[in-house]
């Protein structure tokens, strides 16, 4: 579901046992595929597009689609959708028949950044990781600190890196008082 409320608000307004019909009205229903449809993505498409949009149904809304036909479309339009407050792309193979679940024939793209930061300290996990690290403390060179959990190995999780040392972390944008967004571990920093 999507609207022109931020998604907060769409999901207090779906989970809330008071109706609110203006709220409600805000809300669209999107619509990127027709599962039922024969053909490969490219003519579901198609039938889609002669499909929508519906007069009696205005909340019902195609997602809107383009192709991309080279490296350097494909990043202009991942920049416009980030810009725009997307997260990234779904890229669908045309030629692809519907299937349920993850394939080949359709893949996230979303962008990410890689930085480094300094270890302060191990925090000890719960849980499966009891017995040991469970989230780095790292600290930004510009004085930022988060925990760093996600994207550790067993094998790192016994023998974390040491505090002082610097790691690689990588991670989608950024929260609105400026730490990492969905940051993970990749490695210990080499240099």
């Amino acid at each position: 579901m999507g609207g022109t409320r931020p998604l907060r608000a769409r999901v207090s307004t779906v989970r809330s046992q008071t109706p609110n019909d203006i709220a409600w009205r805000e809300m669209h229903y999107m619509v990127f595929d027709l599962p039922a449809q024969a053909g490969d993505f490219t003519t579901r498409l198609a039938a889609l597009r002669k499909l929508l949009p519906i007069t009696d149904a205005p909340w019902v809304v195609a997602v809107p689609q383009e192709r991309a036909t080279t490296q350097d479309d494909l990043q202009a339009l991942l920049d416009k959708t980030v810009k725009m407050g997307g997260e990234g792309l779904m890229l669908h193979r045309g030629a692809s028949l519907y299937r349920g679940g993850r394939s080949g024939d359709l893949l996230k793209f979303k962008p990410f950044d890689d930085a480094e930061a300094r270890v302060v300290e191990h925090i000890t996990g719960k849980g499966r990781h009891g017995a040991r690290l469970g989230a780095l403390l790292v600290e930004t060179p510009e004085g930022q600190r988060f925990r760093l959990g996600t994207g550790l190995t067993d094998v790192e999780r016994d023998n974390p890196p040491p505090v002082g040392s610097w790691v690689t972390y990588r991670y989608n944008g950024t929260t609105a008082k400026g730490l990492p967004k969905f940051a993970r571990f990749i490695r210990v920093h080499e240099g």
